[in-house]
């Protein structure tokens, strides 16, 4: 059999394969680092390798509990072998991999991750009393938030609702629609200006610094209790 039809069995037709039915307007857009699309992306050339790492970003983003720790059978089913695509993600320096009594973790090499790491491998953290990680939750996107809390929407308000979504975190948005429900306020001027506030009186700095501070934070204050102490 010659090789071009040995790819034409491997390679089924495109009107064989199945069709995305395309995303909704209910789901979840998670943020993904800007050093991704700047860097990573470009720089990463095995398609095992990129499935490892944006399921790490997902997971880390998406999944509740003081710290996001991994293990090589939390991507079975992801890549057909694991393990060769970790290997590489550790070796970019994306996932840090840390071995600990016969056992193997992996952590996103950002802030809270790092933290977690360095104290797993001072034997400070103690992984297997942390609890069980929930499943990633589903988060309303703004615009659900939005009808579900306030009202209806216009196309000016989507507009001004996709205007914010690009100038600040989900999370203050969340919250500022929560504030102004509680405040019978269901109107997104309130929020608006709840949100400009933030900006300009140093909600946002605040923010920045948090990467500095994850540190000591995460050792003395979200996952403490899971600390050994000697």
């Amino acid at each position: 059999m010659s090789g071009s039809a040995t790819f034409s069995l491997l390679t089924p037709p495109l009107s064989l394969l199945p069709m995305f039915p395309g995303f909704s307007d209910s789901e979840t857009f998670i943020p993904v680092p800007d050093t991704f699309f700047r860097r990573l992306l470009q720089e990463i050339d095995d398609l095992e390798e990129l499935k490892v790492t944006l399921y790490a970003l997902w997971q880390a983003m998406t999944r509740e509990g003081p710290v996001l720790v991994l293990r090589e059978g939390d991507f079975a089913g992801l890549v057909r072998d694991p393990q060769p695509a970790l290997d590489k993600a550790v070796q970019r320096g994306t996932l840090i991999r840390v071995a600990r009594e016969a056992a193997v973790y992996y952590f996103l090499n950002a802030p809270r991750g790092r933290a977690a790491a360095a104290s797993l491998q001072n034997g400070q953290l103690d992984v297997e009393s942390l609890p069980a990680s929930l499943p990633p939750v589903e988060r309303p996107n703004i615009f659900k938030l939005y009808e579900e809390n306030i009202g209806p929407l216009t196309p000016l308000l989507a507009d001004a609702l996709k205007d914010a979504e690009q100038t600040y975190p989900p999370e203050w948005v969340a919250e500022a629609i929560e504030i102004a429900v509680t405040r019978n306020k269901r109107n997104w001027r309130y929020v608006e200006a709840i949100l400009k506030r933030w900006k300009e009186d140093g909600h946002a700095q605040k923010q920045d610094k948090r990467d500095a501070q994850e540190s000591r934070r995460y050792s003395e204050g979200e996952f403490a209790e899971y600390i050994r102490r000697e």
